[in-house]
């Protein structure tokens, strides 16, 4: 599947339908949050009115929604172990691909946080402003081909071959999802309107050349799909809005700068897998507590009347 930015977007808005159940979920709750803090307030408005029938609805109506969210943390709790099994899994992943190209002797680098194999200027050297892979950066690609061959087919959920596909059952997370070919450029130019432009285009067009070469050296590539029956490879290019960490601010010296340019004209493999929303997880669960909170303290309000 070739597609260029756009892709990263498709990806985000498939994983955002993850969270479709779970917001209407937080909004019937905080509704139900909301009408409770109106009785509350109206309990306040009517103290000479308040009976101990009305006070001990007030605190079911607040068990209630206490249980809700309990229930509701409850389900985030497990989705957040779904999670982290699923970085322990792409972590696998990364480790398995590095041993496996160190072994055919290509050192690579790889960001487990982030899900990255990162391929160094030692493996594809881009030329500025060129996105052609050299006779040695083809040999390298064609390595990495191969153990991704070798590799992918045990974290990939379908096969289609000649138009048969063949699925199998993967842990909740274990599945890829993606794997993103990214093309980056340097910094130079990016300060012009038309530099910028180029390098947009520079770095889709070194995915592209890398996406091409390894399918042409592993054509299986092409037959691995995700749960959604779609080719798990893509591309996209990123110009120079991605540096290396580090090398944002490029050293005075010469020959550190042109070093710092070479590392950032580089080819990184991402790889999603079915499940990663973490963060947008964590959040939802901290509203949660919060809202634990504060139905706590209604709850010792009432009890001091």
């Amino acid at each position: 599947m070739l597609a260029l930015d756009e892709t990263q977007y498709d990806h985000e808005e498939e994983s955002e339908n993850y969270f479709v159940s779970m917001t209407d979920m937080m909004v019937g709750i905080l509704f139900i949050f909301i009408i409770m803090l109106m009785v509350f307030a109206l309990q306040f408005q009517e103290q000479t009115d308040t009976s101990e029938t009305k006070l001990s609805e007030i605190l079911e109506r607040i068990e209630d929604v206490t249980k809700k969210l309990s229930n509701l943390q409850d389900e985030i709790d497990v989705r957040l172990t779904a999670l982290n099994a699923s970085r322990q899994k792409r972590t696998q992943l990364l480790v398995d691909i590095e041993q496996e190209l160190k072994a055919v002797g290509l050192e690579v680098q790889i960001d487990p946080e982030n899900g990255v194999l990162r391929l160094t200027e030692n493996a594809i050297h881009f030329a500025s402003n060129q996105s052609i892979l050299d006779r040695v950066a083809k040999k390298n690609v064609e390595k990495v081909s191969r153990v991704l061959a070798k590799v992918l087919p045990s974290y990939t959920s379908c096969i289609n071959t000649g138009g048969v596909e063949s699925c199998k059952e993967l842990p909740p997370g274990g599945a890829i999802d993606t794997v993103f070919i990214e093309g980056h450029t340097d910094s130079q130019g990016s300060d012009t309107e038309a530099g910028d432009k180029r390098n947009w285009q520079l770095s889709t067009e070194r995915a592209v050349s890398t996406y091409r070469a390894l399918l042409t050296a592993a054509p299986t590539l092409r037959s691995l799909m995700n749960p959604d029956r779609k080719q798990i490879l893509s591309v996209s290019g990123y110009a120079s809005t991605r540096p290396i960490p580090g090398t944002e601010k490029a050293s005075l010296d010469r020959a550190s700068r042109a070093q710092t340019l070479l590392r950032n004209r580089r080819i990184d493999i991402r790889f999603v897998m079915q499940v990663d929303p973490t963060d947008r997880l964590n959040k939802v669960l901290k509203l949660t507590r919060d809202m634990q909170g504060e139905i706590e303290v209604l709850k010792k309000t009432l009890g001091a009347q």
